[in-house]
């Protein structure tokens, strides 16, 4: 049975950033095993070969894939250096988290099936440790401007929760809203 998945390119300014959103959409819609060059190409609008053209090897295709996805999710980081008050950032996450997990649900989904994947493969954990650690840059200096006596610690927390709820989510399809969680996890980490 083939899978085929249609992108929007409307805002895609690259072929190269076609196929990444493609090969993105692909992970993230029919998991890790759907992802050939051809199957990107087709979902892409393509002629055969572009993707290899691009990405010599699957292992390069992934690599890549994980690169636009990081490039895109920290598009989406921009307001925290706008926060000033812990009530703000709360919101500000629950506003990100919802982004998340359901206006970038395909693409979330996907960053999960490349993290698992990560767990094998050194050189894809380390270009998603790239992306992790940019994040993870952003909201310890967020936190230590609101006063967080131990940024770094509850940077861990802050992001180890939100990544424990975008998993659950995603993966068990579960609905809760997750302000009380996050207002949780921030109010004990701002805590003198």
């Amino acid at each position: 049975m083939s899978i085929v998945v249609r992108v929007t390119t409307a805002s895609v300014t690259t072929t190269r950033q076609r196929v990444l959103d493609a090969a993105i959409e692909l992970l993230g819609t029919a998991g890790l095993r759907a992802l050939t060059h051809n199957r990107v190409d087709d979902a892409s609008g393509l002629p055969r070969g572009t993707t290899s053209n691009y990405f010599r090897t699957r292992a390069a295709l992934l690599t890549g894939a994980v690169d636009r996805i990081v490039e895109r999710e920290l598009g989406e980081v921009g307001p925290l250096l706008d926060i000033s008050t812990g009530d703000d950032y709360i919101g500000l996450l629950v506003r990100l988290f919802d982004a998340t997990t359901v206006k970038n649900h395909t693409l979330t989904t996907a960053r999960l099936v490349l993290f698992l994947e990560s767990s094998h493969d050194t050189s894809l954990r380390d270009v998603l440790d790239r992306g992790r650690s940019a994040m993870e840059g952003f909201t310890t200096s967020t936190l230590a401007r609101l006063g967080a006596p131990n940024p770094a610690a509850a940077a861990q927390a802050v992001m180890g929760c939100l990544e424990g709820l975008i998993l659950h989510r995603i993966a068990r399809h579960d609905a809760n809203d997750a302000r009380a969680a996050i207002e949780i996890v921030v109010r004990a980490a701002l805590s003198n």
